[in-house]
């Protein structure tokens, strides 16, 4: 499938896919997008905690980096599982501007050894951070009361329906421990009565710039 990097309006990049008019972040701005959906709304939840946290989509890495630079302002512990079908090549991971548009060149070194560690094992990043990337499809993922916190970040519902579907919240659910978080961009009917079902209670937010809302679901 062709592949081509943007810039989006926040002058962060992401990658777009033509074939199916869909891209790995929001075209209204990759960095403002993860800050506002996965920070703002999920990781500043866990103020002064440590927190396990597994990400669908790993995709180029922006969510795992952006908090990692998180965790070091505060000196969080955070334990980081991220889960890719489809692995980006390093190669097209490193032409990302994250680090230059995050202001954070002292840390390139991180986002790089982000995309060059090996995949299914445990890495440490920094003496608060580890990482470990799997490549399996999220209908595989079998945890069980194991994180605090889920960054969904598949590939939107229009293009990829199965990746929102009852079973997969069903195996989100499980993988969270109680009173865990679930932070989408989302915010399709379907999309929260599948969590509603699972036994989610589900919120809907004000989405990030270009999107009027988002959803955060909690395990009760």
């Amino acid at each position: 499938m062709k592949r081509e990097i943007l810039t989006t309006n926040d002058g962060s990049t992401t990658i777009h896919l033509p074939d199916w008019d869909e891209s790995y972040h929001s075209k209204h701005g990759a960095i403002q997008e993860a800050y506002h959906v996965f920070i703002k709304s999920g990781l500043s939840l866990f103020e002064g905690k440590s927190v396990s946290i597994l990400e669908i989509g790993f995709g180029t890495g922006l969510n795992a980096f952006i908090t990692y630079l998180e965790s070091q302002k505060v000196n969080q512990t955070i334990d980081y599982v991220g889960v890719e079908a489809y692995p980006v090549q390093v190669e097209e991971a490193l032409q990302m501007n994250y680090v230059s548009e995050l202001n954070a060149s002292n840390e390139k070194h991180v986002f790089d050894k982000m995309h060059q560690i090996s995949w299914e094992e445990k890495h440490t990043i920094s003496s608060n951070f580890s990482l470990i990337k799997r490549k399996q499809f999220f209908q595989d993922i079998t945890d069980e009361n194991a994180f605090d916190l889920i960054y969904f970040d598949a590939f939107g519902f229009r293009v990829q329906p199965e990746l929102w579907s009852l079973e997969i919240f069903k195996k989100m659910y499980a993988a969270l421990k109680p009173n865990g978080v679930l932070v989408t961009y989302a915010c399709r009917s379907s999309i929260k009565n599948a969590m509603l079902e699972c036994g989610f209670k589900v919120e809907k937010l004000p989405g990030a710039p270009g999107k009027r809302e988002m959803l955060r679901a909690i395990k009760i």
